[in-house]
């Protein structure tokens, strides 16, 4: 077999090979509903335990202002682990779940992508 010959094979193995393994990788959407009951302007962002990820991402927050209950729709992997962090603008002591920057722990902050709707979290003062 000629160099040409090889190098295409070995490209196609290699193709072949990688569609294999993000094939299994599954585009889910995770949805959460978020209440203020805070008088304060609340931020909120999501964390991936599995990944170096957050939503909305690239520095932004979501804003609770108005005590309505938000909903956020989620882009992520089947079976990712997805936690919110929520803490008082200004002040990062003052926090929720696993408050800014997904610092903290919690047990029951957290869900599984795919794995069905969570329930409405109030984040009270």
């Amino acid at each position: 077999m000629g160099f040409f010959a090889r190098l295409f094979a070995i490209v196609a193995l290699a193709f072949a090979c990688l569609g294999t393994v993000t094939s299994t990788a599954q585009a889910e959407t995770m949805n959460w509903s978020i209440r203020s009951d805070h008088p304060n302007t609340v931020n909120v962002e999501f964390y991936s335990q599995k990944y170096n990820r957050s939503w909305p991402g690239n520095g932004r927050v979501y804003i609770l202002d108005d005590y309505s209950t938000k909903r956020f729709v989620l882009a992520c992997e089947y079976g990712e682990q997805i936690c919110y962090g929520a803490w008082v603008r200004g002040n990062t002591n003052s926090y929720w779940g696993v408050g800014y920057g997904g610092r903290n722990r919690c047990e029951s902050c957290c869900g599984r992508c795919g794995y069905g709707d969570l329930p409405t979290f109030t984040l009270n003062r």
